[in-house]
């Protein structure tokens, strides 16, 4: 039964702990809000137009590479966002139940990295757009105003982010129609537009990857917005509200980025010096200022997400070395400040050639996420079926799952080794890669290699600490 918000403190005092069942609250479709309002925002839209301006794809083809990215990289996000309903703990607590008390301190680590980064780019974008839209306003001013609104929410937590991104859902979802239709009805398409760019199977795999890998960016720490939810909400809905929400909220303003990219690169000599932020704001003119500015709340609703997951991880550093500290309100306020002006300082030093460092972090973040969101999807929902001893998460010995799970670790390296011959990056491209043209299917690769390989080795060599034998396997009752 869900507790009434009323009763659920506005300044949230918990971080890392277990939610307890009296402070559940909210339904299924707040899960859809939240990804929905939260994504439609500029950095969405640079990501869709990269799929036009720096793969140099045609319209059509960007469409279709977008949407199937999105399709079944989404799968993914949801199916960690319905563990939040039955554990009550954020992800990266839960994904000591994998990786033991201090192997999962490997992973942690990379997702404070990921959380840090997709901040400073947040800030990037969202400076570049305030500061086209607003001339008084410079890029760095623009980006301190976001950051400063990301850590208010942050400090005031679960709850505020939550309303947020519903008052976005509604704001943006209109903003995002009106570009759609000012775009299309009243600039009108250009001949020859379908004409635009050209097929390419390195553009378009590139294009799909980077639309996945949106998606499984948020596997890290999406149930870390749905721990709050009642037991009760059930893992399909939590599954389908965060499917859909997500899904289209991203899908739509990648679209409006590669409808715009193809525009820009129309009348520009060369695709990859197209700026996607400043054609957008010549499209619309008159409506600049207004809708691009409604973009920019996308923007600190995003950023304040990043910023609060981010914390909890930093916090569960923390509470790996010293087991009883339960950090309150307090404490998650310093560390979102620490946060900020650490992700403030690469905005700045980084944001002249942003567009080079934001790629190259996208390749770095398929590598280490992928091999990582298959050993956990395994691990829950066909070896252990959600059945987790949550107290055993915070014991400094990891209880049960032990400090160490190599079985894990293993897994993970395996993982992501096997995809560097496939890789193909401005740093470096592997042989199979080169060996198909230079198409990157490592991620693929990576999926298809961990999830069988840690299933068979984990029941296999299952810890002999824990007392009951793994059975056999099958999905959430709900989720079949």
């Amino acid at each position: 039964m869900s507790t009434p918000t009323s009763e659920v403190p506005r300044l949230e005092d918990k971080t890392i702990q277990p939610i307890p069942a009296h402070e559940r609250h909210g339904k299924a479709r707040d899960l859809f809000t939240i990804w929905f309002g939260s994504n439609i925002m500029i950095m969405t839209i640079v990501t869709g137009g990269l799929a036009t301006t720096v793969f140099g794809l045609g319209f059509v083809p960007a469409v279709v590479g977008i949407i199937i990215g999105n399709v079944v990289g989404g799968i993914f996000m949801a199916l960690h966002s319905a563990q939040g309903p039955q554990l009550g703990v954020a992800q990266m607590i839960q994904t000591r139940g994998q990786f033991g008390s201090f192997g999962a301190l490997l992973i942690v680590v990379i997702v404070v990295i990921m959380y840090v980064g997709f901040f400073a780019a947040n800030l990037v974008f969202g400076g570049e757009a305030m500061a086209a839209v607003s001339p008084g306003i410079s890029v760095d001013a623009g980006i301190m105003i976001i950051g400063v609104v990301s850590v208010v929410a942050t400090i005031f937590g679960y709850r505020l982010i939550h309303a947020y991104a519903r008052f976005l859902s509604v704001v943006a979802g209109i903003a995002l129609l009106l570009a759609f239709a000012w775009i299309l009805l009243v600039d009108g398409l250009p001949a020859g537009f379908l004409e635009q760019g050209n097929f390419n199977w390195v553009g378009f795999m590139g294009t799909v990857s980077v639309s996945a890998l949106w998606q499984l960016a948020y596997a890290p720490y999406v149930s870390d917005y749905s721990r709050y939810m009642p037991q009760g909400t059930g893992s399909l809905h939590a599954f389908w509200a965060s499917y859909s929400g997500c899904v289209l909220g991203t899908l739509f303003p990648m679209l409006l980025g590669a409808l715009v990219g193809t525009l820009a690169v129309s009348m520009s000599v060369e695709a990859g010096n197209v700026e996607i932020v400043g054609s957008l704001g010549a499209l619309l003119q008159p409506w600049t200022i207004m809708i691009v500015g409604i973009f920019c709340l996308g923007v600190a609703a995003s950023n304040a997400m990043n910023l609060y997951c981010g914390v909890l991880c930093t916090l569960t550093i923390g509470q790996t070395f010293k087991p009883n500290w339960l950090p309150r309100a307090k404490t998650r306020s310093i560390a979102a400040v620490i946060l900020f002006t650490v992700a403030v300082a690469i905005a700045l030093f980084a944001r002249d050639n942003f567009i080079l460092f934001y790629t190259n972090f996208l390749s770095f973040l398929m590598y280490v996420l992928v091999p990582w969101t298959a050993i956990n999807l395994v691990d829950y929902y066909l070896l252990r079926h959600g059945d987790y001893k949550v107290e055993d998460f915070f014991k400094r010995d990891g209880g049960v799952y032990g400090r160490f799970n190599w079985i894990a670790i293993g897994s993970y390296i395996a993982g992501a080794l096997i995809q560097v011959p496939f890789s193909a990056t401005a740093v470096y491209t592997g042989p199979f890669a080169t060996a198909l043209g230079g198409v990157d299917i490592s991620w693929i690769v990576g999926l298809v290699v961990v999830a069988p390989l840690y299933y068979l080795a984990a029941r296999v060599f299952r810890k002999k600490t824990e007392a009951a034998p793994l059975p056999a396997p099958t999905l959430a009752p709900d989720l079949i």
